[in-house]
C-alpha cells in the first residue's frame, strides 16, 4: 500500500460551535496546524476522538471533506468505519472514499463488545469492505476486556488479506502484546503497527512502527520525539519524555471512563489556542467544575503552549 503511516497519526476531535453545530473554521485551524507538523502522517477522523458514531451521515461525510481541505494535501485523511454490519459498513467506506478519505480505520461491529463475535465474522467484515469499496483497512484491535478483541488466529488471517495494511493495537494487556506482535511481525512484515495506549504509551512505544491516539491531538511535538526515541531503543530519553508529559497522561486519560478524555482533549485544544471552548455532544458530558484549569496547569508544566495557526 502506498500509505506510509510510520510516524505519529493523530486522531483529532470535532469541533463543534456552542450551538451544537460542527465547527468548520476550528477543523481549519486544527487540521492544518497538525497537517503542518513534520512527522504527522495522516489525520484519522470520525473514531472515539472525533465523536464520529454521534454525527449524521451527512456530517460524517462534511468532516472527511473539511479535514482533507484543511491539509491541503499535505498527509492523508482517514475515516473511522463503524457501521453496524458488514453492508452498512461497506457502504460507510464506499461513501468515506468518495469523501476524500485515503483510508478506513475498521471498527469491530459493535453487538460484538457485549456478545462475543462468530469464528470468522470479523474477516468477513473486511473482506466485504475491501471488496464494495476499495479503501484499504487498518485492523482495529479493540482491548483484552472486551468480546470484540480478536484473538491471533482472527488478527493474522484479516492481516493477511488484500487491502489491509496496518493495525491499530489497543489490546491494553502486555502478555498479549509481547507475544501477538511479534507473531504479526514475523508473519507480515510489511503491516505497520501502530500503538493506541494513549494512557500508558511508554511500555509500547518500543515495538511499534508509529502511533494513532486522539493524544495526538494536543501534543504532536512531544509525541513524535517520543516515537523517535523508541525507534531509537532510546529508553532514557522515552522515559524523560513520559515523565515530562505524565501531568497531562492523567489529567486527560486517568479518569473515571476513557471517554471522557475526549472533552479533556478539546480543552487542551483550548489551553494551546486551537478551539474556543470545550463543547461536545451527548451521551459525553462536561467535566467537572475546576477540570479545565487542572489540565491548564498540567499542560503548562509540561511546556505544551499555545501554538500560533494562519488559515
Amino acid at each position: 500500500m502506498a500509505l506510509d503511516l510510520r510516524g505519529l497519526n493523530p486522531a483529532p476531535v470535532t469541533p463543534f460551535t456552542t450551538d451544537g453545530d460542527i465547527d468548520f473554521a476550528a477543523i481549519q485551524r486544527l487540521g492544518s496546524w497538525l497537517g503542518s507538523i513534520d512527522g504527522v502522517k495522516s489525520l484519522v477522523v470520525l473514531g472515539h476522538a472525533g465523536e464520529g458514531t454521534f454525527l449524521t451521515v451527512d456530517e460524517q461525510l462534511d468532516v472527511i471533506r473539511a479535514f482533507v481541505d484543511s491539509t491541503e494535501g499535505r498527509v492523508p485523511v482517514i475515516a473511522g468505519i463503524t457501521g453496524e454490519g458488514n453492508k452498512v459498513a461497506a457502504l460507510e467506506a464506499e461513501r468515506a472514499k468518495a469523501a476524500g478519505a485515503s483510508a478506513g480505520l475498521v471498527y469491530p461491529s459493535h453487538g460484538w463488545l457485549r456478545f462475543g463475535y462468530q469464528q470468522g465474522a470479523p474477516q468477513s467484515r473486511y473482506r466485504e469492505i475491501w471488496e464494495t469499496s476499495g479503501l484499504p483497512s487498518i485492523l482495529f484491535q479493540y482491548p483484552d476486556n472486551t468480546k470484540a478483541t480478536y484473538d491471533l488466529d482472527t488478527q493474522l488471517e484479516i492481516a493477511g488479506q488484500e487491502g489491509v495494511f496496518a493495525t491499530k493495537n489497543g489490546v491494553r494487556n502486555m502478555r498479549r502484546w509481547y507475544t501477538e506482535i511479534p507473531a504479526l511481525r514475523a508473519a507480515y512484515p510489511e503491516l505497520q503497527i501502530l500503538s493506541c495506549h494513549d494512557e500508558y504509551l511508554l511500555p509500547t512505544m518500543f515495538d511499534v512502527d508509529g502511533l494513532l491516539v486522539g493524544y495526538g491531538n494536543i501534543a504532536p511535538e512531544a509525541l513524535i520525539e517520543l516515537i523517535e526515541a523508541g525507534k531509537a531503543q532510546d529508553y532514557p530519553r522515552a522515559h524523560a519524555i513520559h515523565e515530562r508529559l505524565l501531568p497531562v497522561t492523567k489529567n486527560v486519560y486517568h479518569r473515571g471512563s476513557h471517554m471522557e478524555g475526549t472533552v479533556a482533549l478539546k480543552w487542551g485544544l483550548v489551553h494551546r489556542g486551537i478551539l474556543d471552548h470545550a463543547t461536545v455532544r451527548t451521551p459525553l458530558l462536561p467535566l467537572p467544575d475546576g477540570a479545565d484549569a487542572e489540565i491548564a496547569a498540567a499542560f503548562a508544566s509540561a511546556g505544551l503552549e499555545k501554538v500560533g495557526v494562519t488559515v
